[in-house]
């Protein structure tokens, strides 16, 4: 089978599956995400009754879980490249995540990890995969592939918005669980739009790479105990029989992260035959890593402490309209489709004049952008200090700065990853990529429930810090992007 003539805005027809198949999923991934933390923290005597947890305790568990779900995509990422193949793995994955959604639709307590922990590893499956799959509707040498990917990021913000609109509105108005249903429906949607499509797709991610069937079958035998070992795990510290701290518990987990992406990277480097070229890339693709788990750290506080600080210490009355706290994340995806054709054209209008950034340079202006946001909202706490609510205008700057350092950044990741990576390992590479989402989320968490745990006293240390990290990480990376430049020079001589 081969993927049809057609094409969807001058790219492969494929690419636009794979494009709604993503909005679906963002639009119930966002969706659900926006009124996770507003759900543990509101009050349970409140008509719409939340969980009455603390701000620490909430933002730990919302980073375990924002870090798993890009966690997952590492063994996500493995079982499309050796097992089902990626195509296989993305349906797999959105039927795992309409089930996860659907079970935190069920008002009852318990429900609620058994529901994060279904949309955590179908988030695993589909997400590594369906990045894989859009790098191979290109050929390597295909100019198409950035715009490819920036189309294709399009879509997250899309869907994003219609998340946060649906399921914020019934979550905050209506009822919490209606909001998570409405993920879920979203989903249904995804799901069935991707089984009447996939025949778009060729085979492009089709089959798994060519081994030994033997060997097929064992990596088989050991993915199915580690899913067991997993599954028997998450019913233990789902229904409370193993007691943690949510915190120590992510502090743990952004160790054990951390840990595990160091060794794949020595692993890759060192031991997994690799030519010079392919190592040479494995190092630059290490520093981006890097820089991107820095950067994930600040812009999943729009689902933590900044969501925390609209609720508590921002007038949302627009128009004589209170408008539900989600809604102040529709900014990002908004400002993405209206600044993302701007960022593309003017990547490409220094490209035809030999001045494009390098992706370390790319990368520091990510940074540098991430960190004036926090220092908008360090100024913002100072004001809300001296008279809260403030006005909703320091949100959309911060949002609007966030919003540009995306834009420098995470497209430019994506399609790094899908460019660099060594050919025999892309699907596990994409599932490093987004394991630096993971180690940002739970640095969020973390960092988020510090921030919110002594209300507005305690912002302003913690966003002290994460300023000077931002600014810190970016001029190591301008730093090391002369020398590799310098380097390069003086062996071309």
């Amino acid at each position: 089978m081969t993927a049809t003539n057609a094409e969807f805005f001058g790219h492969p027809i494929g690419l636009r599956t794979l494009f709604l198949t993503e909005m679906w999923e963002r639009m119930s991934y966002y969706g659900m995400r926006a009124l996770l933390v507003l759900y543990m923290t509101g009050a349970v005597t409140m008509a719409n009754a939340g969980l009455g947890m603390s701000a620490l305790e909430a933002q730990a568990i919302y980073g375990i879980y924002v870090g798993m779900v890009y966690f997952f995509a590492v063994p996500g990422g493995w079982l499309g490249d050796n097992l089902l193949g990626h195509q296989r793995a993305v349906l797999y994955g959105a039927v795992i995540i309409a089930l996860g959604h659907l079970t935190l639709a069920v008002p009852i307590q318990s429900g609620l990890f058994f529901g994060l922990g279904l949309v955590a590893v179908g988030s695993g499956l589909l997400k590594s995969n369906i990045s894989t799959i859009v790098g191979k509707l290109y050929a390597d040498n295909d100019p198409r592939r950035d715009a490819g990917f920036t189309i294709f990021y399009m879509s997250i913000n899309i869907g994003s918005t219609v998340g946060y609109a649906i399921c914020g509105f019934m979550g905050e108005k209506i009822g919490w669980h209606w909001g998570f249903g409405a993920a879920g429906v979203g989903m249904i949607l995804g799901v069935i739009q991707y089984v009447r499509t996939r025949h778009l797709l060729g085979d492009a991610g089709l089959e798994p790479n060519p081994m030994p069937e033997v060997k097929r079958q064992q990596y088989g035998r050991w993915a199915w105990a580690v899913g067991v070992v997993s599954g028997v795990l998450v019913m233990l510290f789902g229904t409370g029989v193993i007691e943690v701290s949510a915190s120590v518990f992510a502090e743990n987990l952004a160790y054990a992260l951390t840990t595990i992406a160091g060794i794949y990277f020595v692993y890759l480097y060192g031991f997994a035959g690799l030519n010079t070229t392919e190592r040479k890339n494995v190092v630059l693709l290490f520093l981006l890593f890097i820089a991107a788990a820095a950067f994930w750290s600040g812009f999943d506080q729009s689902g933590g402490s900044l969501n925390l600080f609209a609720r508590d210490y921002t007038d949302l009355n627009v128009l004589g309209v209170d408008m539900p706290v989600s809604w102040v994340q529709f900014f990002n995806p908004i400002y993405v489709v209206i600044f993302a054709p701007m960022f593309a054209a003017f990547w490409a209008y220094l490209g035809r004049r030999n001045l494009d950034p390098s992706l370390p340079i790319k990368f520091a202006l990510g940074l540098l952008f991430m960190g004036l946001s926090f220092v908008v909202m360090l100024l913002a706490v100072g004001v809300a200090l001296e008279s809260a609510p403030i006005g909703l205008q320091w949100l959309l700057i911060t949002y609007l700065l966030q919003t540009w350092g995306e834009l420098t950044l995470s497209p430019i990741g994506l399609s790094a990853f899908s460019r660099y990576s060594p050919k025999r390992y892309v699907g596990q590479m994409f599932g490093l990529w987004f394991l630096a989402s993971a180690i940002g989320g739970v640095l969020a968490g973390l960092l988020g429930g510090e921030a919110t745990d002594g209300g507005l006293e305690s912002m302003s240390p913690i966003f002290t810090y994460m300023i000077q990290y931002y600014f810190g990480i970016a001029a190591v990376l301008v730093v090391l992007a002369y020398f590799f430049r310098a380097k390069e020079a003086s062996q071309e001589d």
